[in-house]
């Protein structure tokens, strides 16, 4: 399939996804099963112009004067893919598969139109009305971080220090362009994919299979490291999912100790099992019903609190949760966050510490939340979180952004991860 056909594809599941209100990879999957004649690579362009117009879908759009899915389709290739108008013209010239060529008006409005005069939240790539959140957010920086947000993400996997080591690792990765990840001890970066590239099935390798590493963005692995757990510690990740961070905190406390997984979604729980078993992680305690949490009221030495949020800091990944969030989800978000950090800390025993994670970069989800739980319970106090952040990761002390009040906060422009926020406080002895 040439590009002519792969952007008319590209434009028919943006079509599909702006009539429907559904996630991308809906969308694409449902595509590839009536066309099954493509192949990989083809379906693979296809969600890369797909996955491309919806992150730059502002700019896109605004090269064209509107953000119909043939305008952010076109757009994607502009600004992401090294076309100009002309040469994309040329190359769909003769493709009785590709859409119709670009307009004498479309070419004007593309020849004419600079980013540089666009409106801020355009060159941010946000929603107008999430423009103010990443302002107060970001200060100065605001249009960087929203563009930043808007940039193809890498693939980043934890070494799973249980099973192996960071250059075992490696050797087993060699032609993937994996490479040490810049902050995460047990980190590896393999960059981000150009035009229609697709990253390698990593999940397909033996050392996956053998468990010596996990799928995981590095700012979740350094939230994870951050939280300090240590061997013999008794440890509750109350929100634990699919246990990404719970399999961290394990190899952090080389199996010694207790971790036990927790979520109110039971559902969400259901490929831990394999996980844990593949990690040859053995101090890990899955916890589905609530009354089963009650025997560990006041007795955990760490909680771990991955709250449920909007998800604004992985929008790099998830580009069309950008565009469907409104500002009365972000109120459920925050009414979740306040019932679980409320539930979670009569948890924590005296001296003991409680940290709060989102993947979310609105202060909203964040420090303002846990200035409101602090209010609500005052026998919870901050960390020094320079000294924590210097301690653990020496050498990067311009990484991160740390609040007056506290707290850590990662983003793809500062520390080169998806958003993320991480507070901890400790229990009044």
């Amino acid at each position: 399939m040439r590009l002519g056909g792969r952007l008319a594809a590209a434009i028919e599941v943006l079509e599909d996804i702006g009539r429907r209100h559904r996630p991308v990879a809906d969308a694409l999957r449902d595509w590839g099963l009536s066309h099954r004649f493509a192949g990989g690579g083809d379906r693979a362009a296809i969600g890369n112009i797909v996955y491309d117009a919806l992150r730059r879908k502002r700019s896109a759009g605004w090269l064209f004067g509107q953000e119909t899915p043939r305008a952010i389709g076109f757009g994607a290739l502009l600004l992401e893919w090294g076309q100009t108008a002309r040469s994309l013209n040329d190359a769909l010239d003769g493709d009785k598969f590709a859409p119709p060529l670009l307009s004498a008006a479309e070419l004007k409005a593309a020849a004419s139109g600079r980013l540089a005069d666009a409106p801020d939240a355009v060159r941010a790539d946000v929603p107008d009305w999430c423009a103010p959140l990443l302002q107060h957010a970001f200060g100065d920086a605001w249009v960087e971080e929203g563009a930043a947000l808007a940039m193809r993400p890498p693939l980043d996997l934890r070494v799973n220090a249980l099973q192996a080591d960071r250059g075992k690792v490696l050797m087993e990765l060699q032609g993937t362009g994996a490479a040490p990840a810049a902050i995460a001890p047990h980190g590896i970066r393999i960059p981000p994919i150009n035009g229609d590239g697709r990253h390698p099935n990593v999940q397909a390798e033996p050392a996956f299979q053998k468990g010596w590493f996990e799928v995981q963005d590095e700012g979740s692995q350094l939230a994870a490291a951050l939280a300090g757990a240590e061997p013999g510690m008794q440890v509750l990740d109350y929100c634990a999912g699919a246990g990404g961070k719970t399999l961290a905190l394990s190899a952090e406390m080389d199996n010694r100790g207790q971790v036990f997984a927790h979520d109110a979604e039971k559902v969400r729980l259901a490929p831990i099992f394999e996980r844990i078993r593949r990690a040859h992680s053995r101090n890990i305690q899955v916890v589905s019903k609530p009354a089963e949490l009650a025997p560990l009221t006041g007795h955990m030495d760490l909680v771990l609190i991955d709250a449920p949020c909007t998800g604004s800091g992985t929008w790099r990944r998830r580009p069309d949760a950008k565009w469907r969030l409104t500002d009365r989800q972000l109120d459920a978000r925050k009414g979740e966050q306040q019932a679980i950090l409320d539930m979670a800390q009569a948890f924590v025993k005296p001296g003991g510490l409680l940290v709060y994670i989102t993947c979310s970069v609105f202060d909203a989800e964040n420090g303002e939340q846990v200035a409101a739980f602090r209010e609500r319970h005052g026998d919870f106090a901050p960390v020094d979180h320079r000294q924590l952040w210097d301690g653990r990761f020496p050498g990067h002390e311009g990484a991160a952004r740390i609040g007056e009040a506290g707290g850590i906060s990662l983003s793809p422009a500062l520390s080169g991860t998806d958003g993320f926020y991480f507070h901890a406080l400790r229990r009044a002895a």
